[in-house]
């Protein structure tokens, strides 16, 4: 029989005899996208953190983190592909799990980027109906959102990740692909200082460094508080803190219809934050 051949997105061939039937995801949003492909009887094996369907955690192995796996726990799975992610894995648990089966590595910086996933995905899964399906949903609320955007002004912002040591969202990443999309300027993704993809920053040179409109504070990974919006808020001119769904603009996938429709209510929040300050001046 002939066998699949398929490349993944870092340009490395891998040849199936048949769909892949045992699955492995370690990446959560990845893990989701399988679900709405219809992929669910597939799944064997996930991490701590695919938390998308919830009933998955108790119906699929756990294998570990995803920068932590147990490699025993997934060589008893069998599996016939794992599903990783270039950002969210490292490239030493991509080469020691390639000893096992095929790793389909995904590399996401941008929606095109995730529609070819979703595309690939199709077809590895033999799935490519639904996979089309999923596309036309992105492209149609992708569409629509920069319908509903294209009057909003641009507004700078910085994006952050982490506190203590403070990280924020730079440049290349998939989170500041989808900020340019809302019209906010990332001032970390645009200076020479912060060349990383997620910049430790020095949040006390904040007003020399950009001195953003709006400071977001992500959900995820790091659990921000009051005390964190007050410390940074002090560090900017007139800057609005605003607690924001770090899955919403880190996670791809299917994730992006619903992360479309969240961006929507977030500008119309910020745009009445924006109408009840300037009426207390």
């Amino acid at each position: 029989m002939a066998n699949i051949i398929l490349t993944d997105q870092l340009g490395t061939q891998h040849s199936f005899e048949t769909s892949p039937k045992r699955i492995v995801s370690l990446v959560p949003s990845q893990t989701e996208l399988l679900y709405d492909l219809g992929l669910e009887e597939r799944i064997v094996g996930i991490t701590k953190f695919c938390v998308h369907p919830y009933h998955l955690k108790s119906t699929k192995t756990i294998v570990g983190g995803t920068k932590q796996i147990k490699f025993d726990k997934i060589a008893a799975l069998q599996p016939d592909i794992i599903i990783c992610n270039k950002e969210e894995n490292t490239k030493e648990i991509v080469e020691e799990l390639s000893q096992l089966c095929p790793v389909w590595v995904t590399e996401m910086y941008n929606i095109a980027d995730n529609i070819q996933m979703i595309a690939d995905f199709g077809k590895l899964f033999n799935v490519r109906t639904e996979a089309q399906k999923w596309i036309d949903k992105v492209n149609f609320a992708h569409q629509d959102f920069l319908h509903f955007i294209k009057d909003y002004e641009v507004q700078t912002v910085a994006y952050f990740i982490w506190a203590k040591p403070y990280m924020a969202a730079g440049r290349d990443t998939f989170i500041n692909h989808l900020l340019e999309l809302n019209k906010l300027e990332n001032i970390y993704a645009k200076n020479e200082k912060y060349p990383e993809r997620y910049p430790e920053v020095i949040v006390q040179k904040m007003r020399i460094q950009g001195d953003p409109d709006l400071i977001f504070l992500s959900s995820e990974p790091f659990p921000f508080k009051d005390e964190h919006a007050f410390e940074l808020g002090r560090y900017s001119h007139h800057a609005k803190t605003v607690f924001v769904d770090g899955e919403m603009f880190s996670w791809y996938g299917s994730r992006l219809v619903k992360a479309f429709d969240y961006f929507k209510k977030l500008r119309l929040r910020i745009g009445e934050m924006h109408l009840h300050h300037s009426h207390s001046h």
